[in-house]
């Protein structure tokens, strides 16, 4: 069985969030979407360690593995309700469903000189994309969120002074949209949208097109 049939076999949410990509675009990468609505049904051990293992192999500047994910599944109540009350309320309506949530985090510094990484927060986002196209390949999805107390979260989760907080996400199984407080169901079944290339990618120059690459689109 070939990757993309695997992938589309997979892919169970509505057709409008599978992405109107340009031909070749991975079905991975088109069959990624986040979310609000998660079902309870449990992620196994197996699949979340395959989930994270996939982080754990993303790049980073010289090897640093800024990266640290704080886990908590909704088997262990004190743990979970710990990390969902660090959402904000808007978030906790709907992630109070998903069987997994995490907190990352990045350290700030190089582990052996201590002089500052500052590509820390970007090689944790390439651990973070690691996550969600894992999850995806397993059937499973992940929800983003920057809506968190993040300082709260340092405090009680006791986060070192030496890391910075990253995004935290929702991780399970997909449930039809009509479990969701009606002000989100919409946005479970509208197509997704994203800027054209000529927005996003320039030549040697800022806002200087790549011709040879955007004239075709």
């Amino acid at each position: 069985m070939s990757m993309q049939s695997t992938v589309t076999e997979i892919f169970d949410g509505p057709p409008a969030k599978l992405a109107d990509t340009l031909p070749g675009v991975h079905e991975l990468i088109r069959a990624r979407w986040s979310p609000r609505s998660f079902s309870s049904r449990d992620i196994s051990d197996r699949d979340l360690k395959t989930i994270l293992d996939a982080a754990r192999w993303a790049a980073s500047s010289n090897n640093e593995q800024p990266w640290r994910f704080l886990v908590a599944r909704k088997s262990d109540a004190a743990a979970f309700e710990k990390l969902l009350n660090l959402l904000v309320p808007a978030n906790q309506a709907w992630a109070k469903a998903a069987p997994v949530l995490m907190i990352m985090a990045s350290k700030r510094t190089f582990s052996p000189s201590g002089s500052p990484n500052r590509f820390a927060m970007h090689d944790t986002g390439q651990a973070l994309a690691h996550v969600f196209l894992q999850a995806t390949a397993l059937g499973l999805h992940a929800h983003g969120m920057a809506g968190f107390d993040a300082e709260r979260a340092r405090k009680d989760l006791h986060i070192p002074d030496d890391y910075e907080l990253g995004a935290a996400v929702a991780l399970g199984y997909l449930a039809p949209p009509d479990q969701l407080p009606e002000r989100y169901r919409d946005g479970e079944i509208s197509k997704r949208q994203r800027k054209p290339l000529n927005e996003l990618v320039f030549g040697a120059d800022w806002n200087q097109p790549v011709s040879s690459l955007i004239s075709s689109e």
